[in-house]
């Protein structure tokens, strides 16, 4: 009996790795093409669609150097962490405090403001009034049109509440005890606490403002102000790319380096930041989910 459940315990991490692995090639296949193409020398005649490979030696990065030598690039980049940093920055200290009270019980009312966040997150207002709301506040043509009219997600604020609801009430009671107020409580005894959600929250704010796109294009109209997505979508679709980088040099081949370079420079960020944060995802995922 034993020696069977080792035999299905082992035949069934056999599958599941295989499984994993098939979804790694399938993942990373579209990844290392795009960084292959992207390094293509500017002679290169060959054809975009086969082969994955390139020689070592005949890796060129003449792509990102026009890329970055390009300011209208440079300037899409500069926004786009702008957007980034100020968004994460804003949303989370409008989503902690809210989170906070909500996983207070003893605030008066919490239920029925609890109620009011969830008919939010049932019944979104729509298109039409969310430009009503921007263009009124005159946020027009300004960074923080992308990110400030939706600054709290209500999916993130529950789960930061779910959070809070799980640290123990007792060290909350204690501060209480000996004279804390309640923002001494937040910032002393909750957030110490909750790092791996707090985290795992900026993160989720960080991905969608880096790839927000729809926003930037209905608000920010001057050239000056367009976000990598919008450049990026520029770039693709070639609508810009002769007079932004000057491209009539060059081969068909290499202005897809261009673009193939220009997705890869759009993926560092978070390629960068996944590693140092996936440590507290998976812990603040999954106990924000399930407490409370």
């Amino acid at each position: 009996m034993a020696s069977n459940r080792i035999r299905n315990d082992m035949g069934y991490q056999v599958a599941v790795n295989a499984f994993l692995a098939v979804i790694f090639v399938v993942v990373t296949i579209p990844v290392w093409r795009v960084l292959v193409l992207s390094f293509q020398p500017i002679t290169f005649t060959g054809s975009n669609i086969e082969g994955l490979f390139i020689p070592p030696w005949q890796w060129s990065g003449a792509a990102y150097r026009a890329l970055l030598s390009n300011a209208k690039f440079t300037s899409a980049v500069i926004n786009s962490f702008k957007i980034f940093f100020g968004g994460i920055a804003t949303s989370l200290f409008l989503t902690i405090p809210l989170a906070f009270v909500l996983s207070n019980k003893a605030v008066p009312g919490v239920k029925v403001l609890n109620i009011f966040i969830l008919i939010t997150f049932l019944f979104e207002a729509g298109l039409i009034p969310s430009y009503l709301v921007v263009t009124g506040l005159g946020l027009t043509d300004h960074l923080a049109a992308v990110f400030l009219p939706v600054a709290i997600s209500v999916s993130n604020v529950l789960i930061m509440r779910s959070f809070f609801s799980g640290i123990p009430m007792e060290l909350k009671e204690a501060a209480r005890v000996d004279g804390a107020g309640e923002w001494y409580v937040m910032f002393r005894i909750i957030l110490p606490l909750s790092m791996p959600i707090i985290l795992t929250i900026g993160l989720y704010y960080g991905v969608h403002y880096w790839n927000d796109f729809f926003a930037a294009l209905l608000y920010l109209n001057r050239p000056e102000l367009k976000p990598l997505p919008i450049y990026l979508r520029d770039i693709l679709m070639g609508a810009s790319m002769n007079d932004n980088l000057e491209l009539n040099a060059f081969s068909q081949s290499s202005i897809q380096s261009i673009k193939a370079a220009s997705v890869f420079l759009a993926m560092i960020p978070m390629i960068i930041m996944y590693p140092f944060i996936q440590r507290y995802f998976s812990k603040g995922t999954l106990v924000g989910s399930i407490k409370g």
